[in-house]
């Protein structure tokens, strides 16, 4: 298990953002860590503030994956600077009204439970948001939606399973959200959502942590990459695990 420690070393410090980390760091089934200062998550970057900026940029963060809808990246106030690189990747698909109504207005979209279904449903939105990640340009690259919990979850779930890191890992990263609740909310001036969420998981038999571990447990990247919906374009990345675990973090700061 990784202790606060090691959380607290993995820490994005940027302004205006509380569940930023790098997802270097972590251990690996080959006894490796993760590589650092190449990917990193977290929650809507609309809320860093210009000093906040200058720290991304002295992180090494050069490239920017959003996994927002298009309605909520409608909503930002602010310009994106110069020297970033932004890469918008719809994750969620709202279009597909079959596969949402099972899993929006019950609040199932806001737990793991979702994970796996959505991985067959929609595999090619998945696959779309790691060729992104692994194609960026030179730098680290940083991925997020609004809160930087499920979305941001699934896709660390994803790249964290594809080199191998130890499955207990992935799960405390996951968790680690779960843990900033109280500060996450305080900072979007809203409830802890968290008591809810663990409540309506325990509704269909489980945790807010085993429900992760399940959709850790059921994964399969192989099925996943070759699915066949994905498309010519989307099936260029099924050399993604490779990809992701052989990038070399070169910054030029």
């Amino acid at each position: 298990m990784v202790n606060e420690a090691e959380h607290e070393g993995r820490a994005l410090r940027v302004e205006g953002l509380v569940n930023a980390r790098d997802l270097g760091g972590l251990p690996r089934q080959n006894g490796a860590l993760t590589p650092r200062n190449v990917f990193f998550r977290s929650e809507n970057v609309d809320w860093v503030t210009p000093a906040g900026w200058g720290q991304v940029h002295e992180a090494g963060i050069r490239t920017i994956v959003d996994l927002r809808q298009a309605g909520e990246r409608a909503r930002d106030t602010q310009p994106w600077t110069e020297w970033l690189t932004t890469l918008p990747v719809d994750l969620d698909g709202l279009d597909d009204a079959v596969f949402w109504k099972d899993f929006w207005s019950n609040g199932l979209s806001g737990t793991a439970l979702y994970f796996l279904p959505h991985l067959e449903a929609m595999p090619e939105r998945s696959v779309a948001v790691l060729s992104a990640l692994a194609s960026a340009p030179e730098g680290g690259v940083l991925f997020h939606c609004m809160g930087g919990r499920d979305r941001s979850g699934l896709i660390a779930m994803l790249l964290l399973a594809a080199i191998d890191t130890e499955p207990d890992a992935i799960v405390d990263d996951y968790l680690e959200t779960v843990r900033l609740a109280d500060l996450r909310a305080a900072t979007s001036n809203r409830n802890n959502a968290e008591p809810e969420i663990e409540a309506l998981c325990q509704t269909y038999g489980t945790t807010t942590e085993g429900a992760f571990r399940s959709a850790l447990l059921g994964l399969d990247l192989v099925a996943l990459l070759e699915s066949p919906g994905l498309n010519e374009a989307n099936r260029a990345a099924a050399r993604v695990g490779e990809a992701t675990c052989n990038r070399v973090p070169k910054m030029t700061h």
